[in-house]
């Protein structure tokens, strides 16, 4: 008894495969592949339905019993869905979704980390020859910061 399905091929390690590819090999695959697929249906209808404010910060969930749960990012987006809800229900009923009822909850995104600060490395060399141009120069505001420039990388590599 073969474990793969009439329909898919047998699976090559060495050749890479597309994810549609994977999720149609077996039944249970096939059935994820449905959900995978309803999820991405109801997301780009959502996307339509929303103000574009909303519309990247709501994720949909599954449909059971009849009940659509929507994550908001944050307290704030969950409240002004919560006031666009009668007529985001109407719209999904008449687009053919079986939702009798929404329920709004909030999963916070992730925290991108911030970019670093850009650290700036300078050559022993070039400090002493800002240094040196910083000496050349008469009393100004360009001396003063490129002696503040100087010193700072001289400090850094001694």
């Amino acid at each position: 008894m073969s474990r793969f399905t009439s329909f898919s091929r047998p699976f090559n390690p060495r050749r890479p495969q597309p994810v549609s590819e994977l999720l149609g090999r077996t039944d249970e695959f096939a059935a994820l592949r449905a959900g995978v697929e309803q999820i991405a249906a109801l997301e780009r209808d959502l996307k339509t339905m929303l103000p574009d404010y909303l519309a990247t910060s709501v994720e949909p969930g599954f449909i059971k019993d009849g009940v659509l749960a929507l994550f908001a990012a944050h307290n704030a987006l969950a409240a002004r869905l919560r006031h666009l809800e009668p007529r985001l229900l109407a719209d999904l009923q008449q687009r053919g979704w079986a939702v009798n009822a929404l329920k709004i909850r909030v999963r916070p995104q992730s925290v991108k980390e911030p970019t670093p600060l850009k650290q700036a490395r300078m050559t022993e060399v070039g400090a002493a020859a800002l240094q040196a141009l910083s000496e050349s120069l008469e009393a100004s505001p360009l001396q003063e910061a490129l002696a503040r420039m100087a010193k700072r990388h001289l400090r850094k590599q001694g």
